[in-house]
């Protein structure tokens, strides 16, 4: 029985490739993020100062062995003629290269140590390093997710590691580098691949875009960008995901929804209200999200995040945000609303959302869990700091009195607790300790 297929894929001269491997790179130059570990293979390679084993190591996502079959490329390319040398630049014109970057050389053999751990299957590469390539310049051994090999099998690798045949190179891929022995890492040069920020994330995205003939919002790019978390591969995979919902056109309602986000500008004015004590306004606000299919601990997690921001921006005004990829607006409003909050309100309310995080989790009611959360935020926007008791009592006041006007009924919405009134001069209230440091008994 033939199987139906939709006319537009019918019409399709060619099949549909999903974008994290119709726009994998193909040479040092496409690579994104990476400038450190490109211009020293480049040196290395145009210089001769090869290795005799590479360990790449990073996040998942960020081009582990995308680079592996690029060194692979790169030390056996000979050009369209068969004469030419390893080269850095495009290797397109080799068919060597090309058979190298579609897995089907018999020179260039990958290897996933996940599903093949034992000792057994490095005896196997051991057996064949002895023979010269068939073809290429060198025989390369790629080793992705290296860490899963065992004991024996990394013992049984590293005479061949310290002194392989000239013909021979290897690389070895990994997420765990802690997990790989040291007398392994000693025999490699060793790689860190870095998250790739979200400036570069968002124009590389931007530019997929443009070659894909999608329209694209520029808050919807950023978005994405924010949540691939520095993978490039899960950031192509959300984008993808994102054209498919909006039918050639990515837009930050749908890339909202898809994610399960809710609106940085609302989450700011839960927070803002949160944090003015404003209980009614915040519980509000997070009824609303929830009503637009908000999750409870995402929007936990959004305020987590903004709390960090607003930190930053407090201990360092001129550079907090660092490369956070917000749009000017919104880093305008952060800036203004950090100015207004002091650091210990700040890392108080870290603590109660972090806190708060693992209560939403394992709760029965997410959402009533996060509106607890809401509702201690705002009690403790209310509470005086610490520092401002000290100082008052050192001056003589009254303990009371400092606190009142952040606990009597106001904007808040609530009223306080009542409070106990004992003299300032009362015994046991106030000891003094070493140096400026007081202990406040109540």
């Amino acid at each position: 029985m033939d199987l139906w297929i939709p006319r537009k894929i019918r019409n399709r001269k060619t099949p549909y490739r999903v974008l994290a491997l119709k726009y994998r790179p193909q040479n040092f130059d496409e690579l994104i993020g990476q400038d450190a570990l490109v211009r020293t293979l480049k040196n290395a390679i145009e210089t001769g100062r090869l290795a005799n084993a590479y360990m790449l190591t990073g996040v998942r996502g960020v081009g582990k062995t995308t680079t592996a079959r690029i060194i692979a490329k790169a030390l056996n390319y000979k050009g369209p003629d068969g004469t030419s040398g390893p080269t850095t630049g495009p290797t397109d014109d080799c068919a060597l290269c090309q058979a190298i970057a579609q897995d089907r050389h018999p020179d260039v053999m990958e290897m996933d140590a996940a599903s093949r751990t034992g000792v057994d299957d490095i005896r196997e590469i051991l057996d064949g390093v002895r023979y010269a390539p068939s073809e290429a310049r060198y025989k390369i051994y790629i080793i992705d997710e290296v860490h899963m090999l065992s004991k024996n099998a990394f013992n049984a690798l590293l005479k061949t590691l310290e002194e392989p045949p000239p013909h021979v190179k290897f690389i070895f891929a990994t997420t765990e580098i802690r997990k790989v022995p040291v007398t392994v890492l000693s025999r490699c040069q060793r790689f860190d691949l870095r998250r790739v920020d979200i400036p570069t994330l968002q124009k590389h995205f931007t530019s997929i875009c443009e070659k894909e003939s999608v329209t694209a919002d520029e808050e919807a790019v950023s978005l994405i960008a924010r949540a691939a978390d520095g993978s490039v591969r899960d950031g192509l995979s959300l984008l993808d995901q994102a054209m498919a919902l909006g039918n050639g056109k990515v837009e930050i309602e749908q890339v909202q929804d898809m994610l399960g986000l809710s609106d940085r500008g609302r989450s700011l004015d839960l927070l803002e209200a949160a944090l003015k004590g404003d209980t009614a306004a915040s519980l509000g606000v997070f009824d609303e999200m929830i009503e637009r299919g908000g999750d409870p601990l995402t929007i936990i997690q959004d305020l987590l995040e903004l709390t960090h921001l607003l930190s930053r921006l407090r201990a360092v005004p001129d550079g907090g945000l660092g490369a956070a990829g917000l749009n000017p607006d919104f880093a305008t409003r952060l800036s203004e609303l950090s100015g207004k909050l002091s650091m210990p309100s700040l890392a108080k309310s870290w603590q109660i959302l972090l806190k708060g995080v693992s209560e939403v989790q394992t709760a029965p009611s997410p959402s009533g869990a996060a509106e607890m959360i809401l509702i201690r935020l705002a009690y403790a926007a209310d509470l005086p700091d610490p520092a401002e008791l000290i100082r008052k009592l050192k001056e003589g006041g009254s303990l009371d009195a400092t606190a009142q006007k952040k606990t009597e009924l106001g904007s808040a919405g609530h009223s306080a607790p009542p409070r106990c009134h004992v003299p300032l001069g009362t015994p046991g209230l106030y000891r003094p300790l070493t140096g400026n440091t007081a202990a406040i008994i109540l």
